[in-house]
């Protein structure tokens, strides 16, 4: 089996269960299987740092599974239209791994909630695509073949799979954001296994 890292911060939990849709949709290619991690979050000095490993959820990732991987899918909750901090802080210690081109050549995607409706999902995305671009990552979003894309309500967008969780947080996907997740997933190990071949 092959693995693709999906990587991501969730607060709320909208973020995780993107993911996990996202690696359902890897899944289903053959040949090919998910490898969920998160990355932990960021404090300021004065509080308590994040224990090694997260209570439940993915496991926190470690720089040796980006050099494991065949491809990446990057989530982060939108924060004023940007990527959150802790993915940001992962994204600047990777100096060395970008130095080496760890990732070049690799597909890569991204995903992301918000919780209003023109929260900056669409920013959001196209700001986890500059580090991806710098280190030479191959990107891919849904193309608008995936029908869903034109008649969502909800989350969906051609940069990369989306929710909108409202003001109140809601973390259930709606049918057309599930479907759009896993599609992203099953076109990055696509993209993967043919770059292997």
């Amino acid at each position: 089996m092959t693995d693709i890292l999906v990587l991501y911060y969730s607060r709320g939990g909208s973020v995780a269960r993107l993911a996990r849709q996202i690696a359902r949709g890897i899944g289903e290619v053959e040949g090919m299987q998910a490898r969920l991690r998160s990355v932990p979050p960021v404090a300021p000095v004065t509080e308590v740092a994040a224990p090694p490993e997260p209570d439940d959820g993915a496991p926190y990732v470690d720089k040796r599974d980006l050099a494991e991987c065949a491809g990446l899918v990057l989530g982060s909750p939108t924060r004023f239209g940007n990527m959150a901090a802790p993915m940001k802080y992962f994204l600047d210690t990777l100096g060395a791994e970008w130095a080496s081109g760890l990732l070049i050549n690799k597909p890569a995607a991204v995903f992301t909630s918000t919780g209003t409706l023109h929260g900056g999902q669409e920013s959001t995305l196209l700001s986890m695509h500059i580090p991806l671009l710098h280190h030479g990552c191959l990107l891919t979003g849904i193309p608008f073949s995936e029908s869903r894309l034109s008649t969502t309500r909800t989350g969906g967008t051609p940069y990369g799979a989306s929710h909108y969780a409202g003001t109140g947080n809601d973390p259930e996907l709606s049918e057309d954001e599930v479907q759009l997740a896993r599609a992203l997933g099953r076109r990055v190990a696509h993209l993967a296994r043919t770059l292997q071949a």
